[in-house]
């Protein structure tokens, strides 16, 4: 059943750093880091590919890349809190829409601002940006909002999750990048490696985001994979899909003729590899907060891949 907010909305010249922190949760902070980690790879990996090296010339380029995609990110993930907050009070009552620290209006005011700020800076760096930033915002509103709202369909709101942070935003901003720095737009192997690693692996935190989420979206019949094969199912999937690309980047570092660093590449994705299946022997799925905690430790991964890949490309 939902749940009645006791909590009154906060008010920024009251209490600006309660305010800052709601806001701080309403942007679901896994999913800023993600996005700004994404960005910094991608600037890195268009650096190595034009042999040059972080430098004030260069480094506006990131800033004018990083700040629309973060307001499009908190966009995103603000429109889906508003239509689902009666469902976050069961599945998410942490979040400021469903604890009632933030008010429906508040939310309004914060999704539509940000998302003009998204729209309108995105386009002052260029074509490629904008583009990529447009596209990821009308992928968002149809993933969240009504009449369409692909979330309510499996397939469709996996195929809308590993579409934007694999194809779109790696893709369009590597083109961004290199256009940036060169005045010609083209594509590199490590950029498409780095993408369907990033694609297959989004599959996984597609389908294995709603598994702590399973009372709420029972009860507002949104159906999930989850619901339709079980959690244990998704969670075997879901190490599975991981596994097969740690296993693929360990291949392409053993076989690849490209500009990569194969002992860095190699090594950090069997030691990623082994660290999978250590943690996974913990998660006991019958516990709300082990299944959360461990949903967390695969965005971690997710960072991390965005970490490691440039830097074997640098290195």
């Amino acid at each position: 059943m939902s749940q009645t907010s006791i909590n009154s909305p906060r008010i920024f010249w009251k209490n600006p750093l309660a305010w800052l922190s709601s806001l701080w949760e309403f942007s679901r902070p896994h999913t800023i880091v993600g996005t700004s980690l994404s960005v910094l790879a991608l600037y890195l990996i268009a650096l190595a590919t034009v042999d040059s090296t972080v430098n004030l010339e260069n480094i506006q380029y990131l800033l004018i890349a990083l700040f629309p995609c973060l307001c499009g990110n908190v966009y995103i993930v603000g429109l889906n809190q508003l239509e689902d907050q009666e469902i976050d009070k069961i599945n998410k009552p942490y979040l400021p829409l469903a604890s009632g620290y933030f008010s429906q209006i508040q939310g309004r005011y914060i999704v539509s601002i940000t998302g003009l700020l998204a729209i309108i800076t995105s386009w002052l760096g260029g074509s490629w940006l904008g583009i990529t930033v447009v596209l990821s915002l009308l992928i968002g509103t149809a993933y969240s909002l009504p009449p369409i709202r692909l979330k309510r369909f499996p397939l469709l709101a996996a195929f809308c999750i590993f579409t934007v942070r694999g194809v779109v935003v790696n893709l369009g901003v590597f083109l961004y990048f290199i256009h940036s720095f060169t005045s010609t737009s083209f594509l590199v192997p490590e950029v498409l490696i780095l993408t369907a690693f990033v694609v297959i692996f989004t599959v996984a935190i597609a389908i294995f985001k709603d598994v702590p989420d399973l009372e709420g979206d029972q009860e507002y019949n949104i159906t999930t994979f989850t619901i339709l094969i079980g959690k244990k199912a998704i969670f075997k999937i879901s190490c599975g899909v991981i596994i097969f690309c740690y296993l693929g980047m360990i291949i392409i570092g053993l076989l690849s003729s490209f500009n990569i660093n194969q002992p860095l590449l190699i090594g950090s994705h069997v030691a990623l590899l082994t660290l999978l299946l250590w943690r996974s022997q913990r998660v006991d799925l019958e516990d709300k907060n082990s299944i959360a905690q461990f949903y967390q430790f695969i965005w971690r991964l997710f960072f991390l891949e965005y970490l490691l890949f440039p830097l074997a490309c640098l290195v």
